[in-house]
């Protein structure tokens, strides 16, 4: 998490892969960033505030501009596992990333690698520049702090430390937490410690330096954050309110307000001054992913990033189930033909079979080695279709749980998979733009479909089986004939990335969400767009078609839920 130079926003990475720009005053997310495959561990917005940098899993450093959206960097490691750290130096001419035991300064400019720095035993927690730019300091997880002349590459001082480390507005301190609750101040120019602040019964994860430097803000394993005088080292305020530990806190640019982020699923800013919260950004607990609608049962069923589902009474609203099992993010929830059972797969390489009455865990489907992006029930409920990070489609057995068939031929992670109506055949879709149809019996790939220039977030059958459609980050959804291995259509008109697809229960008419915070109704025979959804402030993460078809519900990003007449348009109601 970073502020922006001004303060105005906030920007933030998460296991999702995605990187999110927030308004602070709103606490609205205003850009979301695709590009990584897997978790972003670190991001930073450049001094300039027009550049954020973000370092993922995946082994890249990626620079977006904020104000094309674009991608203009990519900073690809070869032989590393992870980028777990990253920091702009002050004037934003290079970038230094950590990566297991070195650190890698990077021009800001050309994306070249410019200096190695090598000395750590251990993996690196954390980076960041002096005021001047010519110092870099650096901890790893034993907490040894390194401080190097970035000219040189030389190491100056070795220190101990724990857990966080910061440079002083100017340059001439460093703050290190060490051990249980006590936060170190040291002096640069000749490695001594010059003074300890202590706070009781509290590991700490972060600190940070007001912009002038008299304060130091720490967070870490007892949910409080506190506010330290520099120059006494008496602990000014301890702001409680976090369920879980408080992972982050920093400053915002004009020293008057701190943003932490918990366990706990929220985003806190505090009033420095007061110690009381200005604001809580928080939904589901986190964003919701996905939304399914039973008729038989006329129940709702949502999935997040917080971990859960939750089943709702689609008349009343009300949450009458939460389901808890998954570790990580819940990416995808699909209701059996019977809507007995709910599938779900999630970031923790898990798919989970519930019963939709009890609430109870029937199976836990394992054997993926990367995050399931996505699951599906074949038409008559005995097997589930799974889409992985490890770019395979597993295919499971309901009853027993056993895994029947690893649909292996992908090069790249699989984002999505659908059964056809007959249950014959599967379509799954990949990070690289490719479509593959399979046979459900053998195994065996039966054609591949190319056209899309991007990652393709969803493929769907329509109800009869003999198309499909696909929604991509080139902005465009494509129709294909599943026979001839053909695209029949290509509907263009979304600004952004189109992130989901759905047929009407007819199938003469598609439904897509993009980026772009708008929904688009096409009609399939024509290829033109009958009406533009315009409602929503946030990225829609969901959508879906009532029984009849006559109705679509829309799933946003802050929570909101939108019902929509599909014949004219209209918004019917809003759901806070």
């Amino acid at each position: 998490m970073d502020y922006s130079p001004n303060g105005d926003r906030i920007v933030s990475g998460g296991y999702d892969s995605t990187v999110r720009v927030w308004d602070v005053a709103t606490a609205t997310c205003l850009y979301i960033f695709i590009g990584h495959y897997t978790r972003v561990f670190d991001v930073v917005y450049s001094p300039q505030g027009n550049v954020v940098g973000s370092a993922s899993s995946d082994r890249t450093l990626r620079l977006w501009d904020l104000e094309t959206g674009d991608c203009h960097h990519t900073c690809i490691l070869s032989g590393h596992e992870n980028i777990y750290h990253i920091a702009f130096s002050p004037r934003g001419d290079s970038i230094a990333s950590g990566h297991k035991f070195t650190v890698r300064l990077w021009d800001g400019a050309t994306g070249e690698c410019r200096n190695i720095l090598i000395g750590h035993t251990e993996s690196l927690t954390q980076i960041s520049y002096s005021l001047q730019g010519d110092l870099i300091a650096t901890m790893d997880v034993y907490g040894v702090v390194k401080i190097w002349e970035v000219e040189t590459g030389k190491c100056r001082h070795t220190l101990p430390g724990y857990g966080s480390l910061v440079f002083s507005p100017n340059g001439n301190q460093i703050a290190s937490s060490y051990g249980w609750g006590t936060v170190q101040l040291w002096d640069v120019e000749t490695g001594q410690c010059i003074r300890e602040l202590t706070s009781k019964n509290n590991t700490i994860y972060s600190i940070a330096f007001s912009p002038q430097g008299e304060q130091i803000v720490s967070s870490g394993s007892d949910m409080t954050v506190q506010l330290w005088d520099v120059e006494t080292g008496e602990c000014r305020n301890t702001m409680t309110g976090h369920a879980r530990p408080v992972n982050e806190v920093l400053f915002s640019p004009k020293g008057d307000c701190i943003a932490s982020v918990s366990e706990d699923g929220t985003v806190r800013l505090w009033s420095v001054g007061l110690g009381t919260i200005r604001r809580i950004s928080k939904n589901h607990s986190d964003s919701v992913l996905s939304v399914k609608h039973s008729p038989r049962i006329n129940q709702i069923a949502s999935c997040s990033q917080d971990s859960t589902i939750r089943l709702w009474d689609a008349e009343t609203g009300v949450c009458c189930r939460t389901l808890v099992g998954h570790t990580w993010s819940v990416y995808n929830i699909v209701y059996s033909p019977r809507d007995d059972l709910l599938v779900s797969c999630s970031a923790d390489m898990t798919v989970r079979l519930w019963d939709v009455e009890s609430g109870t865990c029937r199976h836990i489907f394992t054997g993926h080695s990367g995050e399931v992006w996505d699951v599906e029930f074949s038409p008559n409920g005995n097997q589930i279709a799974s889409a992985s990070d490890d770019s395979t489609v597993r295919l499971w057995n309901v009853v027993t749980g056993e895994c029947q068939h690893v649909l292996a031929g992908h090069s790249e992670a699989v984002w999505s998979v659908t059964y056809s109506s007959h249950g014959n055949q599967i379509a799954s879709s990949d990070y690289g733009g490719t479509v593959r149809l399979w046979d459900v019996e053998t195994g065996a790939c039966q054609n591949t479909l190319t056209g899309h220039t991007s990652i393709i977030f969803k493929v769907v059958y329509s109800p009869n089986g003999n198309r499909i459609a696909s929604c991509s980050s080139d902005k465009t959804v494509r129709l294909w004939d599943t026979k001839a291995g053909m695209c029949t259509h290509i509907f263009i008109g979304h600004q952004n990335n189109v992130i989901r697809v759905v047929y009407s229960p007819r199938g003469n008419q598609i439904a897509s969400s993009s980026d772009d915070y708008t929904v688009r109704l096409w009609d399939v025979e024509s290829g033109e767009c009958r009406h533009t959804l315009i409602g929503h402030k946030e990225q829609i993460t969901a959508i879906t078609y009532s029984a009849r078809g006559n109705y679509i519900v829309s799933w946003a990003d802050n929570g909101e839920a939108k019902l929509w007449d599909v014949e004219t348009g209209e918004c019917h109601q809003t759901i806070d």
